[in-house]
């Protein structure tokens, strides 16, 4: 039927198209806090630099064996629909769980951090500043969105510019006032204390986001041969911005600076440009942090919505409001749990660490699961034709699940009590399995 043709994504991306969305996609706030502590935790200058390199290239072959998935298994689902095509849908209900409890709320805490760190230095509140600002946002944003006011198109594109644009300023400021004052430095860290392991959680942190450029594959422009293309110049750029961000901040504060600072980019900036600098590019990050969180929020509570649709039991999780067209009850629960995070948070030495602490060992636990998945799913079908295929398989999924495997082993090592929280909070999940719809779950067998 030609209605069945039209309601398919068409190709309508240019390679140039989706290297732009890519790039927007991934480029965020992350780069304006992680700096810091991926800092604190490598020995030396040149070990700083390198993980930002290394962690472009884990971004590629991670991105790689997405887009075989991405192309061979079209769902809006995503990594639920590959982990329930590969291991069944008790596995995929477990990750949407994740999702609503650990991994997007954990990631709405992070981001709020961000932006309550930021606002501290327009309108310091005292010690506890950060988390309020951060408790506030959540809540203006969620009832925002329960409302049924939802952003816009545009005002993600104008943003993700702002956030390039901030990013562009620090390179072009760091190289080209490399003899402004320094900020003041933190004491040296004793080498001994350095962990690559857990500099590298908040590397591919920042690189966040390629998972999602893989699914660009169904509206590609012959994306079995462009795909690659796309992936490896999108990575090329961002590795680019990242390290050259990164060479200017170090230029200018120094690497103990660096450690020393929990808004690196307005410290930076008060160095070389004074206290309007500094005023101008943290306005800049509290816009595109609000934004940020606003789609974090957006997106996130539409996993509440499937999973409630999924199950026998916590319906009114799935209730969704026909007047302001939001799953409501979906955002209400996600407010909660993440207002309770920042709570937690707030008590810590930085809540943003703490979140991201809590999230990641559950995150790489099943992003190596979906790297397993490219292996279950082409030897159940060796018949099948992919329309695109990993290079070099299967030496690059398996250095992806090795990768993912060290993730997860450093994650758990040196995310401590947060760490070890976020994994309780997954366990905690497992009896919701006894309520799945049997009926779903013999439809999904069928279909595969």
């Amino acid at each position: 039927m030609i209605q069945d043709s039209r309601s398919r994504p068409q190709p309508q991306l240019t390679v140039f198209d989706a290297v732009v969305i890519m790039v927007g996609m991934v480029v965020g706030i992350g780069i304006f806090r992680t700096p810091s502590i991926v800092a604190s935790n490598v020995g030396s200058e040149w070990m700083f630099i390198l993980a930002w390199v290394f962690g472009g290239l884990v971004t590629l072959v991670g991105a790689l064996c997405y887009a075989e998935l991405s192309a061979a298994n079209p769902h809006a689902g995503g990594e639920y629909h590959f982990l329930s095509r590969a291991y069944g849908k008790a596995c995929a209900m477990l990750f949407g769980w994740a999702r609503c409890t650990v991994i997007q709320t954990g990631a709405i805490a992070a981001v709020a951090f961000i932006l309550g760190d930021y606002l501290s230095l327009l309108a310091p509140l005292g010690p506890y500043g950060p988390a309020l600002y951060a408790a506030l946002a959540v809540a203006i944003l969620t009832a925002v969105n329960v409302i049924g006011t939802s952003h816009g198109k545009n005002l993600q594109i104008v943003v993700t510019l702002i956030e390039i644009g901030a990013v562009a300023a620090i390179i072009l400021f760091g190289f080209f006032n490399s003899g402004g004052s320094a900020a003041p430095a933190a004491p040296a860290m004793a080498p001994e204390g350095a962990a690559l392991g857990m500099a590298m959680i908040f590397v591919l942190l920042t690189y966040g986001g390629w998972n999602e450029a893989a699914y660009l594959t169904g509206e590609l422009n012959d994306a079995p041969r462009n795909i690659a293309r796309v992936l490896v110049m999108g990575t090329l750029i961002l590795v680019t911005l990242y390290v050259l961000a990164n060479l200017a901040l170090l230029s200018i504060l120094g690497l103990d600076g660096i450690r020393a600072s929990d808004a690196v980019a307005a410290d930076m900036m008060r160095a070389v440009a004074g206290p309007a600098g500094e005023v101008t590019v943290t306005l800049a990050i509290v816009v595109a942090a609000i934004s940020t969180l606003n789609a974090t929020i957006f997106t996130g509570a539409r996993v509440f919505y499937a999973m409630a649709n999924d199950m026998t039991v916590m319906r009114w999780l799935g209730v969704w409001d026909g007047r302001g067209r939001t799953p409501a009850n979906g955002l209400v629960a996600q407010g909660a749990i993440a207002l309770a995070l920042i709570g937690l948070g707030a008590f810590t030495r930085d809540g943003f660490k703490a979140m991201v602490d809590y999230t990641a060992p559950v995150f790489w636990f099943f992003l190596l699961m979906v790297g397993v998945s490219l292996f279950v799913l082409r030897r159940r079908h060796p018949d099948r034709v992919l329309p695109y295929r990993v290079p070099f398989y299967p030496v690059t999924p398996a250095i992806f699940c090795l990768m993912c495997l060290y993730m997860l082993y450093s994650s758990v090592m040196y995310t401590g009590t947060a760490g070890l929280m976020g994994l309780a909070v997954l366990a905690a999940g497992t009896p919701l399995l006894l309520f799945r719809k049997t009926r779903e779950a013999a439809a999904a067998t069928t279909t595969d």
